[in-house]
């Protein structure tokens, strides 16, 4: 049965998402801040319309049954009129974003409705308002329980690959070294991930997983060496050189960066553990360094 989801974000992930969840047979809202007449997403298979409802105003949005949270973690206090208009206490709320404290990243803004985490792998990017590139095929991994069964359901005949796991917190630093490396690497050379078969920069990748692994098992996450091995291999036998990374769209676009809740998260857990990370260390003072401004032409 058609179920009415509520997509708060236009960026490439809420585009993906609202791309799935109408193959899904559900009818979409997307909540933004840009106006857009209409959803146009290219893909491998070709380019499509997607028939969404876009909505710039929180009262303007009638009852939902999902609501799905698809901004970085340093845009959510600006969802905030959303999720005071959409959240009843009842409405399960998707968030699906990087970093591995997915709850605490809505916490501050009191939200009562039941919160289910989500990591989403895709090579998607937003080049203008309404307009979405998505490169790759899609895969979700969501909390288990009876919350993530039901969004497993929910997404039934779309293409995305989803999955509920019953251990999270392993699944979301899994998803941390895939963006640990390649992410701030992309941000600070302006390249895409062809900047990765640089036989240095693969050393450094190395290096920055290695810390990472470590803070990981720290933080009682289920994962060893070979998770690194597997990760830098993906680096540049799955993924495409022309993709980029979302914290280079985002450098592109003049927009800050989510470098706080990725490798600064990992240096906080670090120091929490008294676990040296000098290369990550230096990625953060890096990122941190960078003011926010468009860069033409790249």
């Amino acid at each position: 049965m058609a179920q009415r989801i509520a997509v708060i974000g236009s960026g490439g992930i809420g585009g993906v998402i609202a791309e799935a969840a109408h193959a899904a047979g559900h009818e979409v809202t997307m909540c933004v801040r840009t106006p857009f007449e209409r959803l146009v997403l290219d893909a491998p298979e070709g380019t499509s319309e997607i028939p969404v409802e876009v909505a710039t105003d929180p009262g303007a949005v009638g009852e939902c049954d999902w609501i799905v949270l698809t901004t970085k973690v340093h845009d959510v206090p600006g969802t905030a009129p959303w999720l005071n208009k959409l959240d009843d206490g009842s409405t399960p709320l998707v968030v699906v974003q990087n970093g591995v404290a997915h709850r605490e990243s809505v916490a501050e803004l009191g939200v009562r409705a039941p919160v289910l985490p989500a990591l989403i792998y895709v090579g998607a990017e937003r080049t203008g308002p309404g307009r979405v590139v998505r490169r790759s095929p899609t895969t979700m991994q969501v909390e288990g329980g009876e919350l993530g069964s039901r969004f497993v359901a929910l997404l039934e005949g779309s293409a995305v690959k989803l999955r509920a796991t019953d251990d999270f917190h392993t699944a979301a630093w899994r998803k941390m070294l895939t963006n640990v490396a390649p992410n701030p690497i992309t941000a600070l050379t302006l390249r895409r991930l062809d900047v990765l078969a640089d036989d240095d920069v693969r050393e450094l990748c190395a290096g920055i997983l290695a810390e990472a692994i470590a803070v990981a098992r720290a933080e009682s996450a289920s994962l060893t060496q070979q998770d690194a091995d597997k990760v830098l291999a993906d680096y540049t036998a799955r993924m495409p050189p022309t993709n980029g990374t979302s914290m280079l769209y985002d450098r592109i676009a003049g927009l800050p960066l989510e470098h706080e809740h990725i490798t600064g998260a990992l240096v906080s857990a670090a120091d929490r553990h008294g676990i040296p990370v000098p290369l990550n260390r230096t990625l953060l003072t890096l990122l941190r360094a960078i003011k926010p401004a468009p860069i033409p032409g790249v």
